[in-house]
């Protein structure tokens, strides 16, 4: 019989990571085991609208200095130096990243189960050097604000299958703080015993199954395996803006906000410089910096979620005073699908930049646009140019044009990453079973363009 969601395994029970159920894959669950009224949650996330708009969390520093790396390898455990050797005799890592997976309702439980099968699915039948690493959450884990007895529902229980890392950003909605939230039940809390323990053990909130708590240093972080570094950035609890720190010397300021990913971010880039790092550099971050808007007095309004151009203005900003800038960013929070091209002027030479938003992993599929006073809004044209998204940049920006989108499916990212090329999939999971395209850009590292098709 399986045992309560809140009666934790005595500890320690493993000495090494587990990541999945062992033997064949299991059933979907037809419902969640915690009970859930959708309409009491609805009611809350209504009282607490305006407190989005305004309430961000502080949080700690990630455990270690800021120029600290957290290697594959040692997230892997004793099995870490054969599987990362195996990679790098390969020549190429494949990995997934995906965003907003959490089912808030029953009724969104099949679309994020859907998703989540379909990354299982891709890791158990690819082989060799094609069989994904890892998968890197862009945050909103848990929905609606990232409580403890959601977990297993929307985190545990869908993943159950999924063999491998599983490293995350928390998203606002694993952040945001509903009030009179007791101490011990704060989201970050939750979300840092999950993702951020000292040691493989299974938590609370991972019920019967035998995935272990990952063991990132913190809320933020920098992920190195072969091929790639990612950095992890928390942008906050707001529904919007995303916000990577105080923001002091800008317009708009968030003083409960601390300024400890400045300095991280800044050590991280200062390593990439000095190490003369060859490899793929990301930046994941769940709030997008862009998200598609129609050009101003078009009559028509963005999706639910717009752009972070201030919080770009602190990452660019960074990167403009060490002299490196990534070569992609992911993101999620909005739910859907959208790749951009930002061309920049950078140290004299001519950038092309993939900025990838993959917010539709599970909970939701939102349209790109949405109408305003009647007025029917008009999609966006692959190739189309939207530097009005992108006011005031730090760096050089020579042009932002919007390659392609995805308002009708849900979805992840597939991405490889060599000596010479990034490759940033994404694979559509449709929710009518009809096949749609893959989406695909390649970027050259070493001259930091997109390779055309």
């Amino acid at each position: 019989m399986p045992r309560k969601t809140n009666a934790p395994l005595p500890q320690p029970l493993f000495s090494e990571p587990v990541f999945n159920e062992a033997g064949a894959p299991t059933p979907d669950p037809t419902t969640f085991r915690t009970t859930h009224d959708p309409k009491a949650d609805d009611q809350l996330y209504k009282q607490v609208q305006s407190l989005l708009t305004k309430d961000t969390v502080s949080f700690s520093a990630s455990t270690g200095k800021p120029g600290d790396l957290f290697t594959l390898e040692s997230a892997l455990g004793a099995q870490g130096t054969a599987d990362v050797q195996a990679i790098q005799k390969a020549g190429q890592i494949v990995f997934h990243a995906a965003g907003d997976t959490g089912a808030a309702a029953v009724g969104k439980l099949p679309n994020e189960l859907n998703v989540a099968d379909h990354l299982s699915n891709d890791l158990h039948t690819s082989t060799g050097a094609d069989r994904p690493a890892f998968l890197f959450h862009l945050g909103d884990i848990v929905y609606n604000f990232g409580e403890s007895q959601y977990y297993y529902d929307q985190f545990y229980e869908p993943f159950r299958n999924y063999p491998a890392p599983i490293f995350a950003i928390a998203g606002n909605h694993d952040s945001f703080v509903i009030p009179k939230t007791a101490v011990a039940d704060m989201p970050l809390t939750i979300f840092t015993r999950n993702f951020c323990a000292t040691g493989p053990v299974i938590t609370q909130e991972a019920g019967s199954l035998h995935r272990t708590a990952m063991t990132q240093p913190g809320v933020y972080f920098a992920l190195d395996a072969p091929f790639v570094r990612i950095i992890g950035l928390f942008s906050n609890a707001l529904e919007d803006p995303g916000v990577i720190s105080s923001q002091a010397g800008q317009t708009t300021k968030w003083p409960n906000v601390p300024d400890l990913q400045l300095a991280f971010l800044t050590a991280q880039l200062q390593n990439i410089k000095a190490q003369k790092y060859a490899g793929a550099v990301l930046i994941a971050v769940h709030h997008p910096p862009f998200s598609y808007a129609p050009a101003p007095k078009s009559g028509a309004a963005g999706g639910t979620h717009g752009g972070s151009t201030a919080m770009l203005r602190d990452i660019d900003t960074i990167c403009k005073a060490q002299g490196v800038y990534p070569h992609a960013v992911l993101s999620g929070h909005a739910h859907n699908y959208q790749r951009y091209t930002r061309k920049v002027n950078f140290g004299g030479s001519n950038y092309a930049v993939p900025f990838v938003v993959c917010g539709d992993s599970g909970h939701n599929v939102t349209p790109i646009v949405s109408s305003r006073s009647k007025v029917a809004p008009a999609d966006p044209a692959p190739g189309a140019q939207v530097n009005y998204l992108d006011p005031n940049p730090v760096v050089q920006a020579t042009g932002l044009t919007i390659e392609n989108f995805d308002h009708t499916n849900y979805g992840y990212l597939r991405i490889t990453v060599d000596k010479k090329s990034l490759h940033i999939e994404f694979h559509p999971v449709s929710k009518t079973g009809v096949k749609a395209a893959v989406d695909t850009v390649i970027v050259d590292l070493a001259s930091h363009t997109v390779v055309p098709k």
